[in-house]
């Protein structure tokens, strides 16, 4: 039988485990952050589509892209919240984002954290600080509910706690919820305090701490065939103008949806049946 010193040390290192080792930031441009170990996982190649390829959302592009090249370049730049509607670019946003600033010779490197992982957000915050590097931290459909106390964990990330935010970090959260949080829990919390306006105040401000917000809406007809043949266009698929709408507007019908989620998919099916590799 083992020492029992020695059992007890192994059962607190699985509770309390030693500080992560921080990985060679050279070897790769992304990075997955994981816990139960503490690390950080390379990436060798991100699931993106080009800049050029989102349509409809030409502003939030712009804004988005000189934000970050702000941030690469070591100057002033906001943390941002991107926010609205299911399907229309977001995340995808952020990642071709990421791709421009490098192909512009700007180095960058991406961090992707989940949402349930939040709790951790300081121990990755001290492992990132005091690099060269520069780091966007990218939290992808964040939300919270009544009983969900991450949000606390993210306002380190944003401007809180006494040693800050590093200055080599920047996050970038993509959510359905320009608040965070359900409308009907908003309301619900509203009409019970005993004050009102403060019923929901910390939960809201958290969204208050992104100083840029970026809301993407429905697409229209236009868009979304604009999307599709864009596609089509840089993949090499040919088809015809009349069948493309006929079939995309059939596509879109049946799935009750129209956005850039559907046009992918829409396009993804008609690449297979012409045999394109995509």
């Amino acid at each position: 039988m083992s020492d029992p010193l020695e059992r007890i040390a192994a059962a607190l290192e699985r509770l309390s485990p030693p500080p992560g080792r921080v990985p060679d930031f050279a070897g790769s441009d992304a990075f997955v952050w994981h816990v139960k170990p503490d690390r950080l996982e390379p990436v060798d190649e991100i699931n993106r589509v080009a800049l050029p390829l989102l349509v409809g959302i030409d502003r939030a592009r712009d804004i988005l892209l000189e934000n970050t090249l702000q941030f690469a370049r070591g100057l002033p730049a906001n943390n941002a919240l991107l926010w609205g509607a299911r399907g229309m670019g977001k995340s995808s946003l952020v990642k071709a984002v990421h791709a421009e600033v490098l192909a512009r010779g700007t180095p960058l490197k991406l961090v992707e954290m989940q949402r349930e992982d939040l709790p951790s957000v300081g121990r990755l915050l001290n492992m990132l600080r005091g690099t060269k590097a520069r780091f966007l931290l990218f939290c992808d459909d964040l939300s919270f509910s009544h009983d969900d106390e991450h949000y606390k964990s993210l306002k380190a990330v944003l401007d809180g706690g006494i040693e800050g935010r590093p200055k080599n970090v920047i996050l970038y959260a993509t959510s359905n919820r320009r608040h965070l949080m359900p409308r009907d829990m908003i309301e619900n919390e509203r009409s019970t305090a005993i004050n009102p306006s403060e019923a929901v105040e910390e939960k809201v401000s958290l969204s208050d701490r992104f100083g840029l917000w970026l809301g993407f809406h429905p697409c229209g007809q236009d868009e979304y065939l604009a999307m599709i043949r864009g596609y089509c266009d840089a993949y090499g698929v040919e088809i015809d103008e009349a069948t493309l709408r006929a079939e995309a507007i059939e596509w879109q019908a049946t799935r009750g949806a129209r956005s850039g989620r559907v046009a992918w998919q829409y396009f993804t099916d008609l690449a297979g049946r012409r045999g394109v590799v995509i």
